[in-house]
């Protein structure tokens, strides 16, 4: 259909009185000349093109290599990125491509940032976690010990400065962060042998990774960090005697119940794990408003299909390891009081190392006061 604007004038000049069904036969002195119908026609078309052009112009092509830090056959850890492309190429008509790679294709895991800062790549998938050695700051935007729970962090991260803190600590960097997907707690660890005490923490052969670890260590442990699709084969030989992963359908993917038979909670260390879509920051900067736009919706919708999909799929798992003999247990309130205690310490230590770090952590701490008022009267207490 033309414009709306073409299609105010009359193709011919009406009588009063006259109808539909005798315009035909109205004198020739009362229609418009040919020559400027024509001349109206091939307005209306270039107007018709102009339009057409301006649309198909707007959305431009992206066409981006995404590694990604976990694989994508770990339910609500790695898939969601499959997720989020999906709907992006759907919803774009496929101008929008982010093509995503498994763990170390392009690049090793723990390097998906470095490689979005030195152009290697467009983007990447991650836990910012493990750019702990570069980033101190970092941790905090990933998983942060008796921290904030996902819908908590979710609020200070797009409603009180996370965001903002994000990209100007990343943006040193040459880098964009947009957070893109969240789940709720891991589990505390799968570990040969109980833990009664913090004394069977000492000299325990651990793989942890980001604060928790700092805590670990803290608490006597041997802490080594590897990535996910090393761990199996780590633990299976006895380089390491116990581990932390993730969540229970994804443990039981990579089969740690095969070999730890003693599965503990609650994740203190990790009471929410996000995972961000790190863009190259000058390429993010040329992006047109419209992309930028469809790419921020689709990472928030990811967050929310993310945290959703997360909590649904995990009883049945935990009931299936139960039922082939792993024990689940909770650690002792006196365990995690020292944990506590343990974590405070190393939260004080990495604020006086690093002013971002400090900077970060203030701002989660005045939020997580500030909340307190509202989520102590408006939740149900978790004994209904």
């Amino acid at each position: 259909m033309l414009p709306s604007h073409t299609r105010r004038g009359p193709f011919f000049t009406r009588k009063p009185g006259m109808n539909v069904m005798n315009q035909a036969s109205a004198p020739r002195t009362h229609r418009t000349p040919a020559n400027a119908l024509g001349l109206f026609a091939a307005a209306a078309v270039g107007a018709l093109l102009a339009c057409t052009g301006t649309m198909a112009s707007a959305q431009e092509k992206v066409r981006w290599k995404v590694p990604v830090a976990f694989a994508t056959n770990l339910p609500a850890l790695g898939d969601n990125i499959t997720y989020v492309s999906q709907q992006l190429e759907t919803a774009t008509k496929g101008d929008v491509q982010l093509k995503v790679f498994e763990p170390g294709k392009l690049v090793p895991p723990f390097s998906i940032t470095d490689a979005v800062k030195d152009r290697k790549v467009e983007a990447g998938y991650t836990w910012l976690g493990y750019d702990q050695g570069k980033i101190p700051s970092s941790p905090l935007f990933s998983a942060v010990p008796f921290g904030m729970e996902p819908w908590e962090f979710t609020a200070w991260w797009y409603e009180a400065g996370g965001q903002k803190l994000a990209e100007e600590i990343y943006g040193a960097h040459g880098v964009h962060p947009i957070l893109c997907g969240i789940i709720g707690p891991e589990a505390a660890g799968w570990f040969r042998k109980e833990i009664k005490s913090a004394d069977d923490l000492k000299g325990l052969k651990i793989r942890f990774a980001g604060l928790g670890g700092r805590v670990m260590q803290k608490m006597g442990a041997s802490v080594t960090v590897i990535p996910g699709g090393e761990i199996f084969q780590a633990l299976e030989k006895g380089a390491i005697d116990a581990t932390e992963f993730s969540m229970p359908a994804i443990d039981e993917k990579l089969g740690f119940d095969k070999i730890a038979k003693n599965y503990y909670f609650p994740g203190w260390h990790q009471t929410f794990t996000s995972f961000h879509l790190v863009v190259n920051k000058e390429l993010w900067t040329k992006l047109g408003a419209q992309t930028k736009a469809l790419v921020e919706m689709a990472c928030t919708a990811g967050v929310m299909r993310n945290l959703a999909k997360g909590e649904a799929i995990q009883a049945p798992v935990l009931k299936a390891f139960k039922d082939r003999g792993v024990a689940v247990h909770s650690l002792s309130q006196e365990l995690l009081k020292q944990l506590e205690k343990a974590t405070s310490e190393v939260l004080e230590e990495e604020a006086g190392k690093d002013a971002n770090f400090k900077k970060v952590y203030e701002s989660q701490k005045a939020f997580v006061a500030s909340y307190k008022l509202w989520k102590g009267v408006a939740y149900l207490p978790r004994t209904f």
